[in-house]
């Protein structure tokens, strides 16, 4: 990933340095710094990580030990639009298998994974804490109840 300028003017690494700032340099905000870093580029960027780790002094390998042991980040690039289909077992039972079998049809790729042109990334999770509405799927943090195989198109039109 090369490194070039934002619509703010600032190149990324400009970027990058206000977020490490807005944690006063601090080695213990890691975790926060990552993840204000993957709000604002939708990923973790190796350029952006090798950069997070000469600004604060601390091994590339720690960093990649933290970015990888928390399934909250992602070094892949994902789509605009996260898509998370619930298998857990209240909305396994109710469909939630299949509901994700028509997203990875729709969307021509399988979960875990993000489409070509980045529109759309989609992973099925064990548990999306909504147990009576399944199956469930959420999309950038919208939810979306009692999903069947034949509501997924109108689900995926929303979002077009």
């Amino acid at each position: 990933m090369p490194i070039t300028t934002m619509p703010t003017g600032l190149t990324e690494l400009e970027k990058v340095d206000e977020i490490i700032e807005s944690h006063y340099w601090e080695e213990s905000a890691l975790i926060g710094i990552l993840q204000d870093v993957q709000r604002e580029f939708n990923y973790l960027p190796r350029p952006l990580l090798k950069h997070i780790a000469q600004r604060l002094d601390i091994p590339l390998n720690r960093i990649y030990s933290v970015a990888t042991f928390y399934r909250a980040f992602t070094l892949k690039p994902r789509g605009k639009y996260t898509i998370s289909a619930c298998l857990g077992t209240a909305c396994h039972v109710r469909g939630g298998k299949r509901v994700v079998e028509e997203l990875e049809r729709r969307l021509g790729i399988k979960a875990p994974d993000t489409t070509n042109d980045l529109k759309y990334s989609l992973q099925a999770v064990n548990c999306l804490g909504a147990c009576a509405l399944g199956p469930v799927v959420v999309v950038n943090g919208e939810y979306h109840a009692q999903i069947t195989p034949k509501k997924v198109s109108g689900i995926l039109k929303q979002y077009q």
